[in-house]
């Protein structure tokens, strides 16, 4: 049947056991401290990530505040920039109207002296019309 040497037997287990070691020495051990230190790694960068997330997140609310008082300056610039145009409209209105006042004035002036003129020279020549009517009544 078969035959089982305790010598080689006892001697395989020793150089598995030796193997083994080994192994243990040069794969196993190196190979698990890489991994370890990966994981520590990939830790640290995750924590680092959530630090920067949070400098972010600080950054855009004071950026969001810097947009805000923008804003706010920007219509408090329009609105005076308005009431300015508004002033200078408002003025050049005054002017405009006392203007056309004036020119409506002697407009009036001028229309009531044409109107007095012109009844006048009617009063004057109402003698020739007179004699022109009362000749043509007379040739009817």
């Amino acid at each position: 049947m078969l035959d089982i040497s305790p010598i080689l037997l006892l001697s395989s287990g020793i150089i598995f056991i030796l193997v083994l070691a080994r192994l243990n020495s040069c794969l196993f051990k190196p190979l698990l401290k890489h991994m370890d230190d990966r994981a520590d790694s990939i830790k640290k960068d995750l924590e680092n990530a959530k630090s920067n997330s949070a400098d972010v997140e600080g950054m855009l609310a004071e950026a969001n505040d810097v947009i805000a008082k923008a804003k706010k300056e920007a219509a408090a610039i329009r609105e005076k920039a308005y009431n300015e145009a508004k002033e200078i409209a408002d003025a050049k209105l005054v002017t405009a109207k006392s203007d056309i006042e004036l020119k409506y004035a002697d407009f009036t002036k001028e229309l009531q002296a044409e109107t007095k003129a012109l009844k006048d020279s009617l009063i004057a020549s109402m003698p020739q019309f007179n004699e022109s009517l009362k000749a043509k009544l007379n040739s009817i």
